[in-house]
């Protein structure tokens, strides 16, 4: 196969939280016109205690329903991937972690959407402060024992590719921790 001719990205919709471009790319003998939507890079994080793995409690708009979540979210400007895990675990639990672990990189989407994702692991933290959730993010924080979340991904209990991507990961590597490449 030929490499395609991208042609320039063009701004279709803008919002703070999102970019939609148009993007025309040229195939031998045929052309496409692709919407590609950023929303930017996200984190999460699996805070694990022992055999229990920490699961946060959101609502989310796409379902319309409270879903059960690993704490992450959007990677702000200026932080690394890491910073933000820690930043969204503190914020949406009141700990605060130590000793985060690369666990995972990938990208939910690889033609429209754009959402490079980060995931880590915790095993230390500590509480900060008596924490009260903010219903606005999180309305609940459970520790579950990682069996179980494993079964709540079957049960359709937890649906987000974020959270199942990570705790799959989380499990695989603590079933064979050659996988886990070194730098």
């Amino acid at each position: 196969m030929i490499a395609p001719h991208i042609g320039p990205r063009q701004l279709d919709y803008e919002n703070p939280y999102q970019r939609v471009h148009r993007v025309n790319v040229a195939f031998e003998g045929f052309s496409k016109e692709y919407f590609v939507t950023e929303v930017g890079s996200r984190t999460g994080l699996v805070l694990a205690d022992g055999d229990r793995i920490l699961l946060v409690r959101q609502y989310r708009f796409l379902i319309n329903a409270i879903a059960w979540e690993i704490p992450g979210g959007r990677i702000d400007d200026g932080e690394s991937p890491a910073q933000a895990a820690a930043r969204e675990v503190l914020e949406e639990t009141g700990l605060r972690c130590h000793d985060l672990e690369p666990l995972l990189f990938f990208h939910p989407g690889l033609d429209t959407f754009h959402n490079p994702s980060h995931l880590f692991v915790s095993r230390r933290h500590e509480r900060v402060a008596p924490f009260q959730p903010d219903p606005r993010e999180v309305t609940e924080c459970v520790w579950v024992p990682l069996e179980q979340c494993l079964q709540m991904i079957f049960r359709g209990e937890i649906i987000d590719s974020l959270s199942i991507a990570a705790l799959f990961a989380y499990q695989l590597l603590a079933d064979h921790p050659e996988l886990r490449t070194r730098p």
